[in-house]
């Protein structure tokens, strides 16, 4: 792991490699994207348990980047 990854990327890998999956990205992800403020991914875990990430700025684009990349 990079000691330069956002936080939001550590913490939507560690659900990711809990089996929890990605249920919801805001804005939708789009081949053709625009440069956004804020990103939140809403992600379900097997235990049903709703987990929400936010992220803002230049963190957003790379959390973007890292859920367009690992769907």
């Amino acid at each position: 792991m990079l000691s330069s990854e956002f936080n939001s990327i550590s913490e939507l890998k560690k659900l990711l490699d809990a089996n929890c999956k990605i249920e919801k990205v805001q804005p939708p992800i789009f081949a053709s994207d625009t440069e956004v403020n804020i990103v939140i991914v809403t992600a379900v875990c097997p235990d049903g348990k709703i987990q929400t990430i936010k992220a803002y700025r230049e963190e957003a684009v790379a959390l973007r980047e890292f859920v367009r990349t690992h769907r």
